[in-house]
C-alpha cells in the first residue's frame, strides 16, 4: 500500500473514532500529547503518526492497531477513560446493593428481634460480600490488581466474620484467634497464583 493511501486511511479512521467518541481535535491532541494541528494534519492525510502514537491511539479508543490501517468501519468505540468510569460506576452500584442488604437486615432484624445485640454483624458480612462482587467483575474485565486485592479482603474479612460471630455467641473462647492462622497460607496461595497467572498470561 502506498504511503499516501495509507495516510489517507489512517486519517479517516482517526477522524471517525474521534467523532464517535464525541471529541474535538484539541481534546484528542491533549490526550496524546500533541497539538491540534498535528491531529488535523493526520486526519487530512498529510502525515502518519509514528508507531508509538498509533499504539496509543488504538489503546485509547479500544480498537486493534489493524483497525487504524484498514478501511474505516462503523464499529462503535468507547474511549478508555470513559470505559474505566463506566466500570467503576457498575462496581460501585453493585457493592452498594450489598450494603443496602446489610442495612435492611440490620433494620428489619432490630424490629423483629430487638433483644439480639449483635445485629451489627450484618455490616461486617457486607465486606466479604462486596469483595466477592468486586472479584467477579475483576475476573470479567481482567483487572489483575483489583482481583488480588479483592481476594485478600475476602480471605481476611471472612475469617473476621466467623471469629466475631462465634465471639458474639460464645463469650469465652480463648483459642479462637487461631482461625486467623488459616488466612496466612490462603493469602500466600492467592499471591502465588496471582504471580504465576500473570507470568503465564504475559505475551511471549
Amino acid at each position: 500500500m502506498e504511503e499516501e493511501a495509507l495516510a489517507r486511511i489512517i486519517g479517516k479512521n482517526i477522524m471517525r473514532l474521534r467523532k464517535l467518541a464525541g471529541m474535538t481535535q484539541l481534546e484528542l491532541a491533549e490526550e496524546l500529547g500533541y497539538s491540534d494541528k498535528s491531529v488535523s494534519k493526520w486526519e487530512q492525510g498529510n502525515g502518519i503518526p509514528d508507531v508509538r502514537t498509533l499504539v496509543q491511539i488504538s489503546e485509547f479508543f479500544n480498537v486493534r492497531l489493524d483497525d487504524l490501517i484498514a478501511e474505516p468501519s462503523e464499529k462503535p468505540v468507547i474511549p478508555k477513560k470513559t470505559e474505566r468510569v463506566r466500570r467503576f460506576i457498575i462496581i460501585a452500584l453493585s457493592v452498594g446493593l450489598c450494603w443496602l442488604a446489610a442495612v435492611i437486615s440490620f433494620a428489619v432484624g432490630g424490629v423483629i428481634y430487638p433483644e439480639i445485640g449483635y445485629l451489627w454483624l450484618a455490616f461486617l458480612y457486607a465486606v466479604p460480600a462486596s469483595a466477592v462482587v468486586v472479584l467477579v467483575f475483576s475476573c470479567i474485565w481482567h483487572l489483575r490488581a483489583t482481583r488480588i486485592i479483592s481476594i485478600s479482603v475476602l480471605i481476611w474479612t471472612t475469617i473476621a466474620c466467623i471469629y466475631l460471630t462465634v465471639i458474639a455467641a460464645v463469650e469465652n473462647y480463648p483459642t479462637l484467634w487461631m482461625l486467623f492462622l488459616i488466612g496466612i497460607p490462603l493469602q500466600l496461595l492467592a499471591l502465588f497464583f496471582f504471580v504465576w497467572w500473570k507470568r503465564t498470561a504475559a505475551p511471549r
